[in-house]
């Protein structure tokens, strides 16, 4: 693998240091919405077999508000392909996901980052799968330092130990580490608190720590409260868009009692659309995370550029989304759009839209 160094600490760090950083996510869910990628698998096949959608959602984003293009390289990994028999894909897969992350960060002037992320055959019991984990993420991370990445993102590990082997490697290679676990239940996967998961990641040299995935704003904030006191460094924060509770912390757990025709009963990963949060609930998450010091802030499975726009506007950014946000002053019936009206239809139309509101 080759250590190519570059200026992402400055870049990155310094901009963490300034403010938010807004990183869009939520790929897999996005383009499995809009008939494009399987879900179950969800292996990102689309980076090969339509380009250029991927592109467009990389600028959706940006235009939205993120200050980050990532690479769609989530579960483009050796296990994954496996999964679906396209492990000689790997390669191109992750190099022409990267190619057009690069060009659309590059062109717009926003950070490119790699992306590695747990690889589902992680058994720390087990030496010979860590060394096969290692592996995968050696050769993931050696394409993203080759294409010149600004950082590498480690995301979704349920285990803080091969979250600490993904650092171990990005660290190796001489980049800017942003690390980030899954919290299913109250503990990790090895049963260590989450604040305990945080200070080993930054005694280890990761550079941003924090949550992304599962959880969604309400259950992951306590979470992050914990974590903020036990580090110093910087945070991440990027939850799921769904209105998890503290009965049901996560997402998988989500049960549409309202619905009898849902398979096995949950609501994960394609009948999650009632719990779905609105852009008030990701706006009030990322003002309660920034006022927590936490920097570093994005959506992840489930959010559109609608979302990512929220969260860019709560933090006190203007995205060139911004230009169409909502002004419901304009609204012929909700607003004070009475040009051209005479008195009888002003008044009229309040009573209608006072009606409306009532019914």
């Amino acid at each position: 693998m080759s250590k190519k160094k570059t200026a992402a600490k400055a870049s990155l760090m310094a901009r963490l240091d300034k403010g938010p950083v807004i990183c869009a996510e939520g790929y897999l869910f996005e383009l499995e919405r809009r008939g494009y990628l399987q879900a179950g698998a969800y292996v990102p096949e689309v980076v090969l077999e339509h380009p250029e959608l991927v592109e467009q959602l990389h600028r959706e984003f940006v235009h939205a508000g993120s200050d980050v293009v990532e690479a769609f390289t989530y579960y483009a990994h050796r296990q994954k392909l496996r999964v679906i028999g396209r492990e000689k894909d790997l390669k191109p897969m992750n190099l022409n996901a990267l190619a057009i992350a690069k060009k659309v960060a590059r062109e717009t002037g926003t950070l490119l980052a790699g992306n590695i992320c747990n690889t589902t055959i992680y058994d720390p019991k087990d030496p010979a799968t860590i060394k096969t984990v290692r592996a995968m993420f050696e050769e993931q991370v050696g394409w993203a330092v080759d294409a010149g990445v600004d950082f590498i993102i480690g995301e979704t590990f349920g285990y803080t130990q091969e979250a600490l082997l993904a650092l171990d490697v990005i660290k190796q290679a001489g980049q800017v580490a942003v690390i980030t676990l899954a919290a299913h239940k109250g503990r990790t996967r090895e049963g260590w608190s989450w604040a305990n998961a945080a200070r080993r990641l930054e005694q280890a040299g990761a550079d941003v720590v924090g949550l992304n995935c599962t959880r969604g704003p309400a259950s992951m904030l306590p979470l992050l409260a914990e974590m903020r006191k036990a580090v110093k460094c910087h945070m991440a924060a990027l939850p799921v868009p769904y209105r998890t509770t503290r009965s049901r912390p996560s997402f998988q757990s989500l049960t549409d009692y309202g619905c009898g025709c849902l398979p096995g009963g949950h609501a994960f990963p394609i009948a999650l659309d009632p719990f779905t949060c609105n852009r008030f609930e990701i706006a009030e998450f990322g003002t309660a995370a920034d006022g927590m010091g936490i920097h570093y802030l994005g959506v992840c499975c489930g959010a559109g550029p609608h979302h990512v726009r929220a969260l860019a506007e709560a933090v006190g950014k203007r995205p060139a989304a911004t230009r169409y946000s909502a002004d419901m002053s304009k609204h012929y019936l909700f607003g004070h759009a009475t040009l051209g009206k005479t008195s009888r239809q002003k008044a009229e139309d309040r009573r209608f839209a006072k009606a409306i509101v009532q019914t």
